[in-house]
């Protein structure tokens, strides 16, 4: 464990799960609830706000700073994804210095092996990211699992700017029977309606300005979806992004939420969302929105 003192109040950062298990049986109580919230650093106002959740419901906050290879299925995307402890840190200390960062290295987590395990996430896996990201999910399922484990949390937070995967640590932890609870919290969006992201600081000024029309355009299919097929509608964000030379479409899906299947034919009776891919330049970014 090494501890940094702000403001003259101790602030607990860990690196080995040993340390911070130990830490954690000496600190809570059989009334205590922990709070978790796992990132891959590069903290955001999205980030805090889980955090802001975190501390307002429990007694213990956790939050964990991790670059998962395993869910890495592009090395280039892993090697250039932003670390920025030291910074991730001092946001940590400014919200609030009680809470606890476990910040483990690759063997603390992988035990000298980083590879993913198999799961069956009854087909959500297959769908969007699953898709066009072969592997990833097997690999949130395998640090998600093993994260669960060392920090034992009561509640986890999950921002649903990553709807499937939301949706998915959902499945892991009812498949696995998993003593804890999921709290989904809105998309945190730039005031140019940009959903807040770590890759966000990748782009240039202009190309975040840019990245504005991903967000115009979901309202604009959500709008046109109350009168249109989901076929119509996809055309038209296809055709959105063929416009402008500055982005390329990965992919767009409207989808069953609950199920993430592709709406072929709209059913009163079910909640559709609109998932979106896009590259500016080389810099994936992800967005979504609720149909209904």
């Amino acid at each position: 464990m090494f501890a940094v003192n702000f403001n003259k109040k101790p602030m607990h950062i860990f690196y080995g799960n040993a340390a911070l298990i130990d830490y954690l049986k000496s600190t809570k109580t059989s009334h205590s609830t922990i709070g978790f919230v796992p990132t891959m650093g590069a903290l955001h106002q999205g980030h805090l706000s889980l955090m802001q959740q975190s501390l307002s419901e429990n007694e213990i906050t956790v939050v964990s700073i991790f670059v998962n290879p395993t869910q890495f299925n592009n090395p280039e995307d892993l090697a250039k994804y932003p670390r920025t402890l030291e910074d991730d840190i001092k946001k940590i200390e400014s919200l609030n210095p009680k809470i606890i960062v476990y910040a483990p290295s690759i063997d603390d987590i992988y035990e000298g092996k980083p590879s993913s395990q198999f799961f069956d996430f009854d087909g959500l896996e297959n769908q969007m990211e699953g898709k066009f990201r072969p592997g990833h999910f097997n690999g949130v399922g395998t640090i998600v699992k093993r994260l669960f484990e060392i920090v034992t949390p009561t509640n986890a937070y999950f921002g649903e700017k990553d709807f499937q995967q939301l949706q998915i640590v959902k499945k892991l932890v009812a498949k696995n029977n998993l003593k804890v609870a999921i709290q989904s919290c809105p998309v945190r969006r730039e005031l140019n309606n940009l959903a807040m992201s770590s890759r966000n600081e990748l782009l240039t000024s202009e190309e975040k300005h840019e990245a504005s029309l991903i967000y115009k355009t979901l309202v604009g299919a959500k709008a046109k979806f109350a009168a249109n097929s989901a076929a119509t509608v996809t055309k038209w964000v296809q055709k959105s992004f063929e416009k402008n030379p500055h982005f390329t479409l990965d992919y767009f899906q409207i989808a069953d939420e609950a199920t993430l299947l592709p709406c072929l034919r709209k059913n009163k009776n079910k909640k559709y969302r609109a998932f979106i891919a896009v590259f500016v330049n080389k810099i994936r970014l992800i967005d979504t929105i609720s149909l209904n």
